[in-house]
């Protein structure tokens, strides 16, 4: 079998990539030691966790090691009318699927995540990002329901052995070579139809909740707007409208790969061909600082790390520059500048189907419960309240919940224990 995740293109990852098992229904499963990738990714998230305080107080441990299964869905046609030779994701569950097939959620992942938002992937791996509310006896009950997450289309990690998806770095077939820019263009709503071709697979007929946070916030919402007689609840997290100024915002967010002469057009996979690392670390940087907020960036104001002179010479960096140089380039090597871009461009595509963000909503699922955080940055109050009153409007039964913490957009990836008990409410209802 071909590996999980493309990435024979990349010299310095071949040994990062893990063969996945065959399966029956389509399906296989990762297993193996932990890869260099997944060390990076945990190393990088458990730093962020005690940087941060924010592992929810009180929490059940995590669950026992969960299999990385892979999803064959075969040729799949975009939205925009090209075929994909082959649909290929990651997906794990947890819980058991009723006979009906109706007690089924769905978590779909933030922009730089992937399907692990609970238990671990490996004995002494790090907890799912949502672990705190996921599992048996907490608040996403897995002795109710069957939980499920997927790894999206176009997703970042190429690089990482626990992330399985299809993208500009897999290979084409009728060629023999990443796709890269000639792969298809997808959108939001194409990450809806995938994972719907895999709840299909997996015998769900309906859910009960689709919910996740940012990038999985926007996810949930096109759920509700595609498939409004299939979920009986919605939970986005930390998202709102992508409109305009959003979009100007990923545009900002992407520029500095398209700078990297490396970049080369998306032509840089191959041998002797280096990928563009600084202008993918620097679009890291401009995303890291973005869903972080001011009061977690108090501990570096007016700090100077040791050797450096500001004052004196213009090369040298404050503790705040130096810190986003460091975390940027260490999460542009987990990941692929192509898919970067591509996965811009699906939030951009966001509800780019229907008229209005106003018609998209308007016969969705009639309960929702919005989960914000009054200091992020990346989705503003003002549009939080915008989004709420759409939804009001429409006739929708909305409950709110408020995230507090340093972390500003990030409060809603790994500081969702707190609210804990209105989720578990949510679903009682």
């Amino acid at each position: 079998m071909r590996p999980a995740v493309v990435a024979q293109h990349y010299p310095r990852c071949n040994s990062e990539v893990r063969a996945g098992l065959l399966r029956p229904a389509g399906t296989a499963t990762m297993t193996g030691p932990e890869s260099r990738g997944e060390g990076m990714m945990r190393r990088a998230l458990a730093g962020l966790v005690l940087a941060c305080g924010l592992a929810a107080s009180g929490a059940a441990p995590a669950q026992e090691v969960l299999e990385k299964r892979v999803f064959e869905g075969g040729a799949y046609q975009t939205r925009g009318g090209a075929t994909i030779a082959n649909l290929r994701i990651g997906y794990q569950t947890m819980g058991r699927l009723n006979a009906e097939g109706t007690n089924a959620i769905l978590i779909c992942h933030f922009f730089s995540g992937n399907s692990h938002a609970f238990g671990r992937l490996s004995a002494n791996g790090p907890a799912g990002y949502w672990d705190a509310i996921i599992g048996p006896g907490k608040p996403i009950d897995t002795d109710k329901y069957f939980v499920v997450s997927a790894d999206t289309l176009v997703n970042v990690n190429v690089p990482d052995a626990t992330t399985v998806t299809t993208g500009p770095a897999s290979i084409n077939p009728d060629t023999g070579r990443p796709y890269a820019l000639t792969f298809p263009v997808v959108s939001m709503r194409d990450f809806v139809e995938s994972q719907k071709r895999l709840l299909d697979s997996l015998g769900v007929k309906r859910l009960a909740l689709v919910a996740g946070p940012s990038n999985g916030g926007l996810q949930s919402i096109e759920w509700a707007a595609a498939y409004p007689g299939f979920i009986e609840r919605v939970m986005p997290v930390i998202a709102a409208d992508i409109d305009a100024w959003m979009q100007g915002w990923l545009d900002l967010w992407e520029s500095p790969i398209r700078l990297d002469p490396n970049w080369a057009e998306g032509n840089y996979y191959g041998p002797g061909r280096e990928p563009p690392l600084r202008g993918l670390a620097e679009a890291w940087k401009i995303v890291t600082l973005h869903a972080r907020d001011r009061l977690w960036a108090k501990q570096y104001d007016r700090r100077v790390p040791e050797g450096q002179d500001p004052a004196r010479r213009i090369g040298d960096r404050f503790a705040i520059e130096r810190w986003l140089d460091d975390a940027a380039a260490a999460r542009a090597r987990t990941s692929d500048a192509n898919s970067f871009l591509y996965m811009v461009r699906a939030n951009q595509l966001f509800l780019n189907e229907y008229p209005s963000f106003t018609a998209a909503l308007a016969g969705g699922p009639a309960r929702w419960l919005v989960v914000s955080a009054p200091t992020d940055r990346v989705f503003l109050a003002d549009g939080v309240r915008d989004f709420i009153e759409t939804l009001r409007g429409a006739g929708k039964q909305v409950e709110t919940a408020e995230l507090s913490g340093p972390l500003g957009h990030l409060n809603g990836v790994v500081g969702m224990g707190p609210v804990g008990d209105r989720v578990r409410a949510f679903l009682a209802q």
